[in-house]
């Protein structure tokens, strides 16, 4: 069942339920009020006639009885009996005993002074009528004939009213229904023309800020998130084919080469090695591509305490081993007098990894080949600051380092991929941390690796 269908068979069954609520309610109202006036009427017709009979002189029970025959405001099946203060009649229409009347009525009347009761289709009233010498019991019955009628025309009325309303109802619910859901449809056909292919469309936001119109700008920008994603799927799976490319072609045309003629063993030992130089680069360029694919699922990231002066102490270490010309200094800010600032809760081999890149990359595009690691603090935050005597980045590329595969212009004569700032930012971000970097073409540059105290 479709939204519309659902939304039209709701606004049918509150406008339903509302309808015969409203029309119970009327019903009841009317048949109160009904019986409530034709008990006064029925009262008033009683009281005139004993007050006739008992406080008029002039007026006899014959002479009465001819007035209540042809009396033209009579009820319909008028029966009106009095009672003296001995429970005799002493005045009666009804002639042929209708009106069932016994003692305990009478007592009833005498204590309550009034009585209503229904005896088949006849409404009784009892009441006790105070003369001038004595106190008289009155019962007086009728049937309210038009009345009836008039509530069983209401009835009928409000059943018909009911029945051609819901046909309105439902006609109108189904047209607004579809009215209200008119923006969703648009948004649902637009929807169905955005492919892999055309992620540039949009679906039109309309001038209102309803609900839809948020939901709208919602899914727009979640398409842009989309687009952005693929574009850099898209970039990234291009520049990874060139970077493997490059020194997969570098080792076939050695190889093609070296078999074109016989070579001596110098020779082979001379491609060997070139060939196993580009193989370490290739293992290199896969270890980097592996990581930076380990870092897009926050939830393998794991959360082991560590001492940040422990790890950049051993990071140094087999940086040094590797590459015996490089010179790295790590100190300690005198502020540091809390072990827990040392401490970082996070991946150690990921946190490794953003050290090394970040000495490495220092070292390698220093003349020097030096790299200076301070460890602060910055109120409740600890910070690591990595500074060289580099290149340098120029200011309009500093924003734009930390893409993958994205290389500075004056940084193309050194041997790199582009990789390695990606996976650090990433893994800074992984633990809560920010990176920061200030640089000067020619005089160096400083990373600023800021992790809040946890």
């Amino acid at each position: 069942m479709n939204i519309r269908t659902r939304l039209t068979l709701r606004f049918i069954l509150s406008v339903a339920v509302i309808m015969i609520m409203s029309s119970l309610l009327i019903y009841i109202f009317s048949a109160g009020y009904r019986e409530e006036d034709f008990y006064t009427r029925l009262h008033n017709k009683a009281n005139n006639t004993a007050m006739l009979l008992i406080d008029v002189d002039e007026v006899n029970i014959e002479l009465l009885r001819k007035i209540e025959q042809n009396n033209p405001i009579s009820l319909p099946n008028e029966k009106i009996i009095v009672y003296d203060f001995r429970n005799n009649v002493i005045f009666s229409t009804d002639e042929k005993h209708v009106i069932a009347v016994n003692q305990d009525l009478l007592d009833r009347i005498r204590l309550e002074d009034e009585v209503r009761y229904q005896q088949d289709e006849y409404e009784v009233l009892g009441f006790l009528f105070k003369g001038r010498y004595d106190r008289f019991a009155v019962v007086a019955a009728a049937t309210d004939v038009n009345g009836w009628s008039k509530l069983g025309n209401l009835r009928t009325i409000l059943i018909v009213v009911f029945a051609m309303s819901m046909v309105v109802i439902s006609v109108s619910g189904w047209f607004f229904a579809g009215k209200a859901l008119q923006p969703i449809s648009k948004v649902v056909r637009r929807v169905d023309e955005i492919t892999i292919n055309r992620l540039d469309l949009r679906v039109e936001e309309g001038g209102s800020n309803d609900e839809i119109a948020r939901l709208v700008r919602t899914f727009n920008n979640m398409l842009a998130r989309l687009e952005g994603a693929f574009t850099v799927q898209k970039n990234f799976i291009a520049n990874a084919s060139h970077e493997l490319r490059t020194p997969l072609t570098a080792i076939t045309g050695q190889l093609e080469v070296t078999l074109l003629n016989a070579r001596s063993n110098a020779e082979y030992e001379l491609v060997v090695a070139s060939v196993l130089e580009d193989i370490k680069t290739l293992n290199n360029l896969a270890n980097r591509l592996l990581l930076l694919a380990q870092t897009s699922n926050e939830g393998d990231v794991k959360r082991d305490g560590m001492r940040i002066d422990e790890l950049l102490w051993q990071t140094r270490d087999e940086l040094l081993r590797r590459h015996p010309g490089y010179t790295i200094n790590v100190d300690l800010d005198e502020t540091l007098d809390d072990e827990a600032m040392l401490t970082l809760a996070g991946d150690e081999h990921l946190i490794r990894a953003a050290l090394t890149n970040l000495i490495e990359n220092g070292c390698k595009y220093s003349a020097d080949h030096r790299t200076d690691v301070l460890i602060g603090r910055d109120g409740d935050a600890m910070v690591i600051r990595f500074t060289d005597n580099g290149v340098g980045i120029p200011p309009d590329e500093q924003q734009n380092i930390f893409e993958p595969f994205y290389r500075a212009a004056n940084t193309q004569g050194i041997k790199g991929h582009g990789i390695g700032l990606s996976v650090v930012r990433r893994i800074v971000q992984l633990h809560g941390g920010t990176i920061a970097v200030t640089s000067e073409p020619g005089k160096g540059s400083t990373f600023l690796l800021r992790f809040p105290r946890r």
